[in-house]
């Protein structure tokens, strides 16, 4: 050490002597009759004898060990005060696991080192893991620190952030002195001149907490959050002293190789670090670990509650509410992705929405056995239990299409006043978490809650498209007022029209668009009259339909090519509102296709339903467009458009028992699919006629 460097580190530490000692003066005087005041002044004191017996080492008057010494008792001293602020917020009850092992393993350590320091014999014995030991003291240190500053409230921070703040920079720079130590077989000279300054800023920081908070006390115990960040801290602090002996001893005994096999080492040693502290599993699985290990229930439910009720509730009002909820659901068990089913109608229980899980899909009738069991037992299904308990399920069998898919574990249903509103399909837990009661009563309560809000969504949205309906039955009335003024009208210009004879061909030319737009418009008006009253159902043939949807788009220059169905394929409907569902959906698609494409209007028989299909190779949909707008009502892209022909379509084909099926891509075109159910009498005719 050169004598400037020797100079400036003299000063540093004096600095922090006469820093301490006054500190140490202000606290004897003022908290001299509290067990804090007491523990506060002893670590300011030997901070203030470690600053001095520094000073005198780098001037060269005294051998380091007693530096060394007096730093040792320093650490423990801080130590010792942590740990009683700890025990002050926790009240009547004993420190936990972590916070006991620290507490012994510390205490062993700060006398084995000063041991080490005093003792010569001792000194050779150990030398070679004084660095690390070193290292080790002040890991436990920071993992001190860092939990009395998450067991504060965060309004009570303000009181105590100055002294972690300034004890944690102290014991990150001493770690950062030894780590090197323990990797180069030596201590770094400035960073050792510079450490007394760094003391020595740190003392009012301590000053300000003392003064701020006298009790150190708060109504705050241990929570699993904290438990969990003191063993990462404390498990990253044995893996980095593990690294730093490897590395030491790569370098030692590498040879011409050493300096670079260690760096690569060194590198590889922090990667695998950064990837373990980023690894879902690996954190799920110490959560778990800490729960069963070192607490009576496996849950903290304050906690899981709020990060439970925080997900469900984030973003706007009923924005991706069903993907929140899956998630919300998830994250209670550590599971990775997750399915919500919903029922919609008469077409039974179907994906409403998923959270990293798209490759599953199905859809389960409502009158099912197994959505049965669900509503009546009102259960949470382990799919693996299933398997091996059959005594509990009897004769149950989930779903086929959710046996076949990959990884699945928890079937939980969603209970409103006993009506299950939908289930959750869950993926199996990274934690690798039993199925118990704690897990079932917890996992019961959270879906009941989320069925309140997915519940409490569909009522809104259900009042917005009833208010909606409303106002567009009012201004029905007015267009249907409209409607008869304007037939009124034209019917006596026809009957005028009959004195101008003086051109036939034009006055023939006329008479025939005003009788069309005469005829079209009476339509109209008897569909508006008849529109509130029963559907009237009957036996009607696929074929007809189609004939009848076709000819009524005969305007369009592109021609539909039909593919008919067998005369004996019949279907149970009202023939005129199934007829302008399926001239609806073949008018988009003429409408979308250009005068060179191609639209084809098919029907066909398949596993017991008609199925027509209404294909083109118009522009098509990109997927988000027919999940949030394609069937919204009001909600058109047409400008003259009121937006309800496809919603009216689905729920048409839907009070019909069937389902409306959509396949589009952009630039790719589009096929509109309508499954209905087969009138068993006709779906033997055309088993017959195949």
């Amino acid at each position: 050490m050169t004598d400037t460097l020797m100079l400036l580190a003299t000063i540093g530490y004096s600095l922090a002597a006469l820093a301490y000692l006054g500190l140490s003066a202000l606290i004897v005087v003022s908290w001299r009759r509290r067990p804090q005041g007491r523990l506060l002044a002893l670590a300011t004191i030997l901070s203030a004898a470690w600053g001095a017996l520094s000073a005198l080492t780098a001037w060269g008057e005294l051998p380091p060990r007693l530096g060394l010494a007096a730093e040792v008792a320093r650490n423990g001293a801080w130590l010792a005060l942590l740990l009683y602020i700890l025990h002050l917020r926790l009240p009547g009850t004993p420190l936990p696991p972590p916070l006991r092992f620290i507490r012994l393993f510390g205490g062993l350590l700060v006398g084995g080192l000063l041991l080490a320091s005093v003792n010569p014999f001792v000194a050779l014995l150990v030398q070679p893991a004084e660095n690390m030991g070193l290292v080790l003291l002040t890991v436990m240190c920071l993992a001190l620190v860092e939990q009395v500053f998450h067991s504060t409230r965060p309004q009570d921070r303000w009181a105590i952030k100055f002294l972690c703040l300034g004890l944690g920079g102290v014991f990150v720079y001493d770690f950062l002195l030894y780590a090197n130590a323990a990797l180069f077989h030596a201590l770094d000279a400035q960073m050792w001149a510079a450490r007394g300054y760094v003391a020595a800023l740190v003392a009012p920081l301590i000053a300000i907490s003392a003064a701020r908070n006298p009790e150190w006390s708060a109504p705050v115990g241990l929570s699993r959050s904290m438990a969990f960040h003191t063993a990462s801290l404390l498990a990253a602090g044995i893996y980095l002293l593990l690294i730093a002996g490897a590395g030491y001893y790569l370098r030692l005994f590498g040879g011409e190789w050493g300096d670079v096999v260690q760096t690569v080492f060194l590198f590889v040693a922090a990667m695998v670090l950064v990837l373990l502290m980023l690894s879902g599993t690996l954190r799920a699985r110490l959560r778990v670990f800490l729960s069963k290990h070192f607490f009576s229930y496996h849950y903290d439910y304050r906690e899981e509650w709020l990060n439970f009720t925080r997900t469900l509730t984030e973003g706007a009002p009923g924005e991706r509410l069903c993907e929140r909820a899956v998630e919300a659901l998830a994250k209670l068990l550590e599971s990775p992705g997750g399915a919500l089913w919903m029922r919609e109608g008469n077409a039974g229980y179907q994906r409403a929405a998923h959270w990293n899980w798209g490759d599953i899909n199905g859809t389960e009738p409502a009158g099912s056995a197994f959505i049965q069991w669900l509503a009546n037992k009102q259960w949470v299904v382990d799919l693996d239990e299933m398997k091996t308990r059959r005594d509990l399920y009897g004769d149950l069998e989930a779903p086929a299409w959710i046996r076949e898919a990959e990884d699945t574990w928890l079937i939980v249903p969603l209970l409103l006043h006993d009506e299950l509103l939908g289930f959750v399909v869950l993926k199996h837990s990274l934690a690798k978490i039993g199925f118990n009661w704690e897990v079932s009563d917890l996992i019961k309560v959270a879906a009941r809650q989320a069925a309140a809000h997915l519940a409490q969504m569909r009522a809104a949205n259900a009042l917005i498209v009833a208010r909606q309906f409303e106002s567009f039955n009012r201004t029905t009335t007015f267009v249907i007022h409209d409607l008869k003024n304007l037939v009124a009208q034209l019917s006596l210009l026809l009957a005028n029209a009959e004195k101008h004879k003086n051109n036939p061909e034009f006055q023939a030319d006329m008479l025939g668009t005003v009788e069309n737009a005469v005829a079209r418009m009476n339509k109209v008006l008897a569909q508006l009259r008849r529109s509130g009253e029963e559907a009237r159902t009957g036996s009607v043939a696929v074929a007809d339909i189609l004939n009848d949807a076709a000819a009524s788009k005969q305007a369009f220059k592109l021609r539909p090519q039909l593919d008919l169905a067998s005369a004996g394929m019949q279907v149970r409907a009202d023939r005129e509102q199934l007829t302008r569902a399926i001239g609806h959906l073949l008018q988009n698609a003429l409408e979308a296709t250009p005068p060179s494409g191609q639209v084809t209007l098919r029907a066909f028989e398949a596993s017991g339903q008609a199925v027509i299909e209404i294909t083109d190779t118009g522009y098509g949909m990109d997927n988000e467009f027919i999940r949030t707008r394609l069937f919204q009502p009001f909600d058109s892209t047409k400008g003259a458009g009121m937006g309800i022909g496809a919603y009216e379509c689905r729920e048409t084909i839907r009070a019909l028992g069937g389902q409306l099926a959509v396949e589009s891509a952009p630039g790719s075109g589009t096929r509109f699919r309508v499954c209905l159910p087969l009138i068993n009498d006709s779906a033997n005719v055309v088993k017959a006629s195949a």
